[in-house]
């Protein structure tokens, strides 16, 4: 019954949000835009030899575009959590027979699916119209994305948990989460940053999504980032815990 149940809200929510073509065009094509032009003009640009070039159009892009699509479903994620809780709908649903637990996660799947989506989108467009041929170990690859996605969403839960109205949601969201990206070692490597954000960046989920999505695509065993992944599971469980606490249902 409660699996039903599940799969019913989640169904529900999926076409719900198919309905707003912004909000699906930011949650799947925006990631998938930056891929391709970001791809194809480094491509034209930049030489040929560089190893520099080719490591970012590799590694660095791919792993940007992920980064993009995780934090799009967090910011959706905390804006329809938002809108749900300031018109109520959430304190109805909380009265029907569906446990609180199935609603939310509910929610978490539905991100879930739709980051798996996206990321199945970005590889096909990058097959057909990607400058060089990248060979990436997609499953892999997915299996560290939906992790990362999962502990990020943590953090949304937890940003939606506290957040007073949908109209600051995704501002506040955004100011949280994008930061991150700049010191998550991506664009700048952790250890040659000043001694500040070196401590901030290390205490951020981000910075370790980055480290286990770049050792992947670079063909790093999963034991040799064991770390990373132990990071993003505590990041998980912390964030879960606190926002259980603090959850607003209205």
């Amino acid at each position: 019954m409660m699996l039903r149940g599940l799969w019913k809200l989640t169904w529900i929510e999926i076409k719900i949000f198919m309905r707003e073509p912004l909000g699906a065009f930011g949650t799947i094509g925006f990631p998938v835009l930056v891929f391709l032009v970001v791809g194809r003009a480094a491509g034209r640009n930049l030489a040929a030899p560089s190893l520099a070039a080719n490591g970012f159009l590799r590694v660095g892009l791919p792993v940007l575009a992920s980064l993009l699509i995780a934090v799009s479903s967090v910011l959706s994620l905390v804006t329809i959590i938002s809108i749900y809780r300031e018109g109520g709908i959430l304190k109805r649903l909380r009265a029907t027979p569906l446990r609180p637990q199935t609603i939310l996660t509910a929610q978490v799947i539905v991100k879930l699916i739709l980051t798996a989506a996206t990321l199945a989108l970005m590889v096909f467009a990058g097959k057909r119209y990607y400058p060089i041929g990248i060979h990436v170990p997609w499953f892999g690859f997915t299996v560290a994305l939906l992790l990362s996605t999962l502990s990020i969403l943590a953090i949304g839960f937890l940003i939606a948990s506290i957040v007073p109205t949908a109209r600051f949601a995704q501002p506040i969201g955004a100011a949280i989460l994008y930061p991150m990206i700049a010191v998550s070692g991506l664009f700048t490597p952790v250890d040659s940053m000043p001694p500040v954000l070196h401590a901030l960046a290390r205490v951020l989920p981000m910075t370790y999504a980055v480290s286990l999505l770049e050792g992947v695509l670079k063909g790093d065993a999963w034991r040799a980032h064991m770390g990373d992944v132990v990071a993003l599971v505590v990041v998980f469980a912390v964030c879960t815990a606190l926002s259980a606490k603090v959850f607003r249902w209205e």
